[in-house]
């Protein structure tokens, strides 16, 4: 598991670390793509992407054998959700719309076998391991998990500063889009309440030594101080490029 564990100290400096989320278009490729391209991660979306196991575990599995780090958003931070998503043998997992430190508690469950959890390991995400004792996975797996818990709401925002001090959250993150959508500011990202929202979410962070996933324009989020940051979709970048494209060509 050294990508888990140079991902970790990667994102605990200040060394811009940069990657994507991918919701409509993932296949094993993409995670070659993503290294080749000079990336740091990837986060692969099952709360609304519609890809199987099959598939998020053969991405997995690709990351594993060069040392890319690729990461699932789960569905929820539901025990059944976190446990299954790790079978599948990603580095970390990002965790939609966290309101208070029980989901976390709950997540934590899932991840950790006992005595300090109740996870049963199996699926792919073994088949990194020398064995599966449970020193073994301890030291590959859990010491190196990455769990990103985004906020997402008005009662994750006002729980921000117990969640990003809570043991198992490595970063604090933020949906924008959505947070915004709460706030009542619709998509008006500059507006001065989500702004505001978004201090306070990076102060919590910071308070406690953790750094802040932000999704957004990697030069803009950059020139702002963001250092972990996600600059989109691949398919709305892919669009972008070829709108770009066509236009030029055709003058």
């Amino acid at each position: 598991m050294h990508a888990a564990a140079n991902f970790i100290d990667r994102i605990r400096t200040e060394r811009p670390t940069v990657g994507l989320l991918a919701m409509d278009h993932v296949w094993p490729r993409l995670i070659e793509l993503c290294q080749q391209a000079g990336l740091d991660y990837i986060i692969l979306d099952r709360e609304h992407g519609p890809h199987s196991d099959q598939l998020i575990a053969e991405c997995c599995q690709i990351g594993r054998l060069i040392g890319f780090p690729v990461l699932v958003r789960t569905i929820s931070s539901d025990y059944d959700q976190v446990r299954r998503a790790i079978d599948m043998g990603p580095v970390g997992i990002m965790l939609p719309a966290i309101e208070r430190t029980e989901q976390l508690d709950e997540a934590r469950e899932a991840l950790w076998l006992p005595p300090r959890g109740r996870r049963r390991p199996g699926g792919w995400g073994n088949h990194g391991l020398p064995d599966v004792r449970y020193d073994t996975w301890r030291s590959h797996v859990e010491d190196h998990l990455v769990v990103l818990p985004q906020i997402e709401t008005q009662l994750g925002l006002a729980q921000v500063e117990a969640l990003a001090a809570h043991e198992l959250t490595t970063a604090i993150a933020v949906g924008t889009y959505d947070l915004s959508m709460e706030l009542g500011c619709g998509s008006g990202l500059d507006d001065a309440e989500l702004q505001a929202a978004l201090g306070r979410i990076r102060a919590a962070g910071r308070a406690v030594g953790k750094n802040m996933w932000m999704i957004g324009d990697g030069p803009t989020l950059r020139g702002l101080g963001y250092t972990l940051i996600c600059v989109g979709d691949p398919s709305g970048i892919l669009g972008a490029r070829l709108a770009q494209i066509a236009l030029t060509t055709k003058g």
